[in-house]
């Protein structure tokens, strides 16, 4: 690992001042791929761009490039699959969640098919405008049925999900933490990744941050610096989204009368706020409750860090909302 350069916006599209990891996803795929020759990486011509190309050079007869066809990186994907092998098919996030929704469905999802989906750029991770940010990916992921959807932390959980994902049977969407830099974080809370399981990294008294993927290196941030202005805040990690966690969430509710806050690097409609609303609506759980996430609109262009400060999902946005809210 090295040291990570704060307020640098490293090519693991990520801003932070945490160590870092190079490529977790790619060199976890190779360890897995060496125990199991079924493993086999498909791209659509953006292998490097989604750390799969460290895997396509240490094991190229079991690599595919269709080419720009997303379309038909989903449907090779699926008849794979159906032959046996553990395909992981890794594309931007924002091509999987738009052009490729009916592939996915009836080619993987319909017929509860093996594959491994592994997006890039998810959510406010690129600067390059709304074509390749995928604010809307759980969103329009989340209703099909059969798919099980995971929003990594860090490099190690991102290790410790593709793991996982790979002993798993059935068809996963995972947001992907790509680069040579990528947060280490959660090495400090003794934390193992569970598919299907939300976690309490710490406590508070004050507010309970409920959060997923990059957030939640936010939130933790964010509560070490409250916790200077007497402002003492839990943070809930929820990596899975689907299924989601509800006994551990509604768990950690109603432990007292703390603010709810929602953190998500994803639009405000239909990410893990509104997953968390439903429930607490549904259990009839009594919370004030508010969430931090992207704007219901297209992004603008430009440098990540100003972007996320804009779009108040920066870890100096968490920090002054949390404390908006509780006043």
């Amino acid at each position: 690992m090295s040291n990570g350069i704060k307020s640098v916006i490293s090519d693991s599209n990520v801003v932070t001042n945490h160590p870092t990891m190079a490529e977790p996803f790619g060199n976890a795929l190779i360890e897995l791929a060496k125990e199991n020759d079924r493993i086999i990486g498909l791209s659509a011509d953006l292998a490097k761009y989604t750390d799969i190309h460290v895997f396509r050079d240490a094991f190229p007869q079991r690599f595919y490039n269709v080419g720009m066809s997303e379309q038909l990186l989903m449907c090779a994907a699926g008849g794979l699959a159906k032959e046996g092998f553990i395909p992981f098919a890794t594309t931007y996030a924002t091509f999987i969640a738009r052009r490729c929704y009916d592939f996915i469905s009836q080619a993987i999802c319909e017929h509860n098919t093996n594959v491994k989906i592994i997006g890039g750029l998810p959510g406010l991770q690129s600067g390059y405008g709304p074509s390749h940010q995928a604010t809307d990916d759980l969103a329009i992921l989340g209703s099909m049925p059969n798919l099980t959807i995971i929003d990594p932390c860090d490099a190690l959980e991102m290790q410790q999900a593709t793991k996982a994902v790979a002993a798993f049977n059935g068809p996963v969407y995972m947001r992907l933490l790509r680069g040579n830099r990528v947060p280490v974080v959660l090495d400090k809370y003794d934390y193992q990744f569970e598919i299907g399981k939300a976690k309490l990294l710490r406590d508070g008294a004050d507010v309970l941050m409920i959060s997923c993927g990059e957030m939640t290196m936010r939130c933790l941030d964010a509560a070490e610096a409250l916790e200077k202005d007497n402002i003492h805040a839990a943070v809930l990690h929820v990596p899975t989204i689907k299924p989601l966690d509800r006994e551990t969430i509604l768990a950690e509710v109603k432990k007292s009368g703390r603010l709810v806050v929602t953190a998500e690097n994803h639009s405000i409609v239909g990410g893990l706020g509104s997953l968390v609303a439903n429930l607490l609506v549904d259990e009839q759980v009594s919370a004030v409750l508010k969430k931090i996430a992207l704007p219901d609109r297209y992004l603008a262009a430009g440098t990540l860090e100003t972007l996320q400060d804009t779009y108040e999902i920066s870890t100096r946005a968490v920090i002054s909302q949390v404390k908006s809210y509780l006043n």
